[in-house]
């Protein structure tokens, strides 16, 4: 038996964060939900200038390499899914701070799992983060749920379960 559908509407040209902890399912949210080409993954950025989507010393490049791509595709009007934890409230600002230099809503969905299933999910990834990193990412989740609120989004949501994560339905306007 499933419960009812949560249907998220997103503006055919919006910028989409995905916001949550390592484990929390952003990349397998953004690859049911969406094209490949309009997931923008900080992981893939990293490999993509490092030859290693875990290499950390690869941060700074990767992010600016995503911020260029965000931009060309925002100028151009194409529904961009940012793919990164985006708990750090200045991380999120310049992001905005994009999306708003090219006239585009944002949006942000939240993946406020419990720190157990992040911690589990993690567990099992070939490319698993320390515990402590899961730990420290989860307790920055709090401030950026409360955050979202006034942040300036078009729409934002707050996935609390993995039950109500996999009964989201994406549409677009």
């Amino acid at each position: 038996m499933s419960g009812p559908v949560i249907s998220l509407e997103l503006p055919h040209d919006a910028m989409v964060l995905l916001v949550g902890p390592s484990g929390s399912g952003k990349s397998t949210f953004a690859s049911s939900h969406f094209r490949p080409t309009e997931v923008l993954s900080s992981d893939e950025m990293r490999a993509m200038v490092a030859d290693d989507p875990n290499d950390q010393t690869a941060t700074e490049a990767a992010f600016e390499l995503l911020h260029t791509a965000l931009e060309m595709r925002l100028l151009r009007g194409r529904l961009t899914v940012v793919d990164a934890t985006n708990l750090e409230a200045w991380s999120r600002a310049l992001l905005l701070a994009i999306a708003r230099r090219h006239r585009r809503p944002a949006a942000a969905i939240v993946l406020s799992l419990p720190l157990a299933e992040c911690l589990a999910r993690n567990a099992v990834r070939s490319d698993r983060r320390p515990a402590a990193s899961v730990r420290r990412q989860h307790r920055l989740l709090g401030a950026a749920v409360a955050a979202t609120a006034s942040e300036g989004y078009a729409r934002s949501w707050i996935l609390r379960s993995p039950l109500e994560v996999a009964a989201v339905r994406v549409t677009r306007q």
